[in-house]
């Protein structure tokens, strides 16, 4: 049986000062990265747990990240204009993007305003495979960082129990429907084959809704990885946890 991962968990008491870590530490991965590479793809996150963490960014790193190298894409999207409140563009753009040097150009978003939410996946699928060079349909590209939270039944991005973009195997990203607890409904998001071969993956993890499934991702990995898509996800060289003591302990 495949050992289970074992993942740095960090916790903190309160969403800010986790917030304030993983700032300093996505800092620090672009600028390992760029020591060593000319381009820093990050996957960004959606929801409003990342909030702070962009705020952080933008306010103490505007001067410290080489922006000009940074490329920014997003694990998920729902399927609403880039200016609408559930937009997770719109979120980024406000509290980060809108505030530090990067070049709109190096700005990937979900076009989501295309006619369904199936060609808004094609087309976001053609923007990756343009930004890695990649036509090969039985390969998947590296994101130097992808960042992901966790709803509350355990999904992340938009990859939801018993969705069959679970099983995924060929295409990097599809067109899901989020359940009835989820509003809105139609999304696009990245596939795990997609998500597990980043190089680091940190997730972001905030409130007390949240510590039944924490604790049993972070405790019973086995288990967990037959019901909970966020368990599911594995990284190449980092997988770390920031975490708010409500998150941890409930």
């Amino acid at each position: 049986m495949e050992e289970p991962l074992k993942p740095e968990v960090n916790i903190f008491p309160n969403l800010e000062k986790a917030s304030r870590s993983l700032a300093e530490k996505i800092s620090g991965e672009a600028k390992e990265a760029l020591e060593k590479q000319v381009r820093f793809a990050w996957a960004l996150s959606g929801g409003s747990t990342p909030r702070q963490l962009y705020t952080h960014i933008a306010n103490e790193y505007k001067n410290k990240i080489e922006w000009s190298a940074v490329h920014l894409f997003w694990g998920d999207e729902r399927w609403v204009p880039e200016n609408h409140p559930d937009s997770n563009f719109a979120m980024a753009y406000e509290t980060m993007i809108s505030k530090v040097p990067l070049p709109p150009p190096n700005i990937n978003r979900v076009i989501s305003e295309i006619q369904t939410p199936e060609r808004a996946a094609e087309s976001y699928e053609k923007v990756l495979r343009e930004f890695f060079n990649d036509s090969d349909e039985e390969t998947f590209p590296t994101f130097d960082v992808m960042l992901l939270g966790v709803g509350e039944d355990g999904h992340t991005a938009s990859l939801f129990s018993g969705s069959s973009a679970l099983e995924e195997k060929r295409h990097w990203v599809v067109a899901v429907d989020a359940p009835p607890s989820c509003s809105p409904k139609k999304r696009i998001t990245l596939t795990l084959p997609l998500i597990n071969r980043s190089r680091a993956v940190f997730f972001l993890v905030s409130g007390s809704e949240k510590s039944r499934v924490l604790r049993s991702i972070l405790e019973e990995p086995y288990k967990a990885r037959r019901n909970y898509p966020a368990a599911m996800v594995k990284a190449r060289k980092k997988l770390a946890w920031y975490v708010d003591e409500d998150a941890y302990h409930g």
